[in-house]
Order: C-alpha cells, then structure tokens, then sequence
C-alpha cells in the first residue's frame, strides 16, 4: 500500500537557524494547495463566487423561511449564503410589527446605528429631510454612498400597504451591470473606476455628512482587482472637479452605465407585502422605487 505524501517546508533566518523563539509552524498540504489558486483563495479568505442575475430571477428568486433563521443558527448560515450569493433574500413569513422585524436583523449582527438611527420605522412623512420620506419615486441607487465605509447589509419590510399605488421595487444586480459595462464599454468602465466622485448627505439642521474622500462608482480589491463595491447615488452626488477632460468622460461613461442600469433584461421588479421582509447587500444590489 503506498504512503500518503508529505512535504516539509523550513524557512531559515541568513544564519541558518530557524524562528528565533524555537516555535515551528506546520501547514496542511491542501490548505497550502487552496490558499495557492485564486479561484479557492476566494473561499479561503472569504470571497465565494457570486451569482451574476437579470430579470429571470424573478421565476426563482432567493427565499428564506422566517421559522427557519429565528430557530436554528444554521437557518441564519443558509440565509448570510444566499445574500452572499445573490446580493439579497427575501425572507418569508415574518409577523408585520417593528419589533419581529428587528428581531430577525439581530439574528445576524447589531444593528448599525446611522443619523437615522438604528432600526426606525416610517412613512412618508418628512420627518427626515430625505426623498425616502416622501411619495416620490427614487431612481437606481445604492444607499449610504456619503460614509466613507457604506453600510453592509439593508432590510425594508413593508409593514402595511392598504389599497395602495405605487411603491414597487426594483433590484438591479450591480455586479452583473458592471459585468455588462466592462463588456461593451471598457473605456467608460475604466473611467468609472478611477474618476472620484463627490457624495454628501444633507437636509435635517444640523446633518452635513461627506465621506473622508471621493470614491469611484466601481471599486476593486487592489490585490485581485476584484470588484467589491458599487457607489451610484446621483442624488446624493456632489460636484465634479478638476480635469474638463476627465469630468466630459465621467458624463458620457455614467449616461452608458445608466443605460445598462434601466435595460429591460437587467430590471427585476416586486411589489413588497407585509410578511416578507428584504434583505440586500448595499453595495452590490442597486435598488429603485416606484
């Protein structure tokens, strides 16, 4: 019967000896393999393969029970998968009240407090100086692009809607859309990449919040060149500067990325009901209201 294989690895200092303080490291050879191919690095570190979507997911969109997540902590492992996978989850049967909605948030982390708050529940009343507050329909956008680090995770749960217009949600895959560009626009990608956009968020007294510096619309892992966020609020963008040059080309990439954004085969929509609550990736799903 043959012998597994085995290797050895020693790393010695320019004297020749090993670690100074006698310690030696042992590493499995297929963690060594994984960690050595950049497909399963991904997983290693973290990074599992997304799944790129248009509209047609809408016969088979992403589901979860709430049952499942509040009683088992491998429901919330199934649920974090597919929001991983995807950028989003419904999760059905959720009671419509605040407080079942909150609970089902904590199952994955706390809740990240904002100049909003932490967890609040609204209507269209203003109270907050923001077009959300409002009856108006909202444009493609992901939220949060005027703090440095953007929020990770959003819920909405329409908690009541009685004989109501209107409010229909649109999801956009951002990740596919970038996909797209990168296709068909290299260039106008390349500059939505690099050129550095201006955000700001104001309108309550008092409330004047702008992140530490301009980001792109597409940001990438500097290691992999991996895209990892997408900022694209033009409400909440402030005033490019600088070189005429680039700004033009920042135009004419954003009207093609626009474009891609309000195709017919990108747009998935659905009316939210109360019961089934959304959760998304802020920076990967791009999201619209009617």
């Amino acid at each position: 019967m043959p012998q597994p294989l085995s290797t050895t690895i020693t790393y010695l200092n320019a004297n020749g000896s090993g670690a100074n303080d006698g310690h030696c490291s042992s590493y499995d050879t297929e963690w060594l393999r994984r960690t050595g191919h950049p497909e399963t690095s991904r997983e290693v570190n973290g990074y599992p393969q997304v799944h790129l979507w248009g509209q047609e997911i809408r016969d088979d969109p992403p589901i979860m029970a709430y049952k499942d997540i509040m009683d088992s902590d491998a429901g919330v492992k199934d649920w974090t998968g597919l929001i991983r996978r995807f950028g989003f989850s419904y999760v059905d049967g959720c009671p419509p009240t605040p407080s079942a909605t909150q609970a089902l948030l904590e199952r994955i982390a706390f809740i990240r407090a904002t100049h909003y708050g932490s967890f609040w529940d609204f209507t269209s009343d203003l109270s907050s100086k923001d077009t959300a507050y409002t009856t108006l329909a909202l444009p493609a956008h992901t939220d949060t692009t005027y703090f440095t680090d953007p929020c990770g995770l959003q819920m909405f749960h329409l908690l009541s809607h009685t004989a109501g217009a209107g409010g229909a949600s649109l999801l956009v895959d951002g990740f596919k859309a970038a996909a797209t560009l990168r296709l068909e626009a290299p260039a106008a990608y390349d500059v939505l990449s690099t050129v550095r956009v201006p955000a700001h968020a104001s309108g309550n007294e008092g409330v004047s919040i702008r992140p530490v510096r301009a980001f792109p619309v597409l940001n990438h892992d500097p290691e992999t060149e991996r895209l990892v966020q997408v900022r694209w609020n033009n409400d909440d963008r402030g005033t490019l500067c600088g070189d005429q040059r680039r700004v033009e080309e920042w135009y004419l990439a954003a009207r093609k990325w626009a474009d891609v954004l309000r195709r017919g085969g990108s747009e998935y929509w659905e009316q939210l009901r109360p019961g089934r609550a959304l959760s998304k990736r802020i920076y990967h799903i791009i999201l619209q209201r009617s």
